[in-house]
């Protein structure tokens, strides 16, 4: 998606539209090529997450950011969808209790109710990403979307990433993401794979 504008002034400066700290690192390890200044979004902002998928909420949190800094602006809306519970958490995922550990204990907890009664356990999910990019007057100027599927464990595994990254098993590699190290987590997960689509738009503006 490109803005209907004519072709804006080179980025220099790229707000990320997240106080996440692990959502900061990956993003500072993706956009490490460029020569770009980041910055997270101002602490004490609070953007309400109203949209009902992943591609409306980062448009809300690349626009407020973008009119709040002033800056160009990446924003991120990502999340877990796990089949057998009919695509919860979903946009709800970071809401989905008060930390990383609760909202792993809940999503396992409500898994493990919901097929009790089945003698064959359905285990898939995905993650999600869509990435907005706003310019400083708020309009979106680009906007791209990424999906890794794969398999809800049944405990927890590796000590890396952030989120629901230890439950979530990768077929490909046979790793859970929070077993990955950011290189190759960067390439298969779900937000590397949706910055890869977004990664030569971003060069062009960076270079315009």
């Amino acid at each position: 998606m490109a803005a209907e504008t004519a072709l804006p002034i080179p980025i220099t400066r790229l707000v990320i539209a997240s106080t996440n700290p692990g959502k900061i690192r990956e993003f500072r390890q993706l956009l490490s090529g460029l020569p770009l200044e980041i910055e997270a979004q101002p602490e004490g902002l609070e953007v309400e997450e109203t949209g009902t998928t992943f591609t409306e909420n980062a448009r809300l949190k690349a626009i407020a950011v973008a009119r709040h800094t002033g800056a160009w602006t990446l924003a991120d809306d990502s999340g877990l969808s796990v089949d057998a519970l009919g695509g919860a958490p979903g946009v709800f995922s970071a809401r989905y209790a008060s930390s990383d550990g609760a909202r792993i204990e809940r999503l396992l907890e409500e898994l493990a109710l919901a097929q009790a009664s089945l003698t064959t356990p359905n285990r898939a999910a995905h993650f999600a990403s869509a990435l907005a990019v706003a310019q400083p007057s708020g309009s979106v100027h680009l906007e791209v979307e990424g999906r890794c599927d794969g398999v809800i464990l049944d405990r927890p595994r590796g000590s890396g990433g952030f989120g629901y990254d230890p439950i979530f098993l990768d077929p490909e590699t046979g790793l859970t993401y929070a077993e990955m190290d950011a290189a190759r987590k960067g390439k298969v997960g779900h937000r590397g794979r949706a910055f890869a689509k977004l990664a030569p738009l971003l060069s062009n503006l960076v270079k315009a």
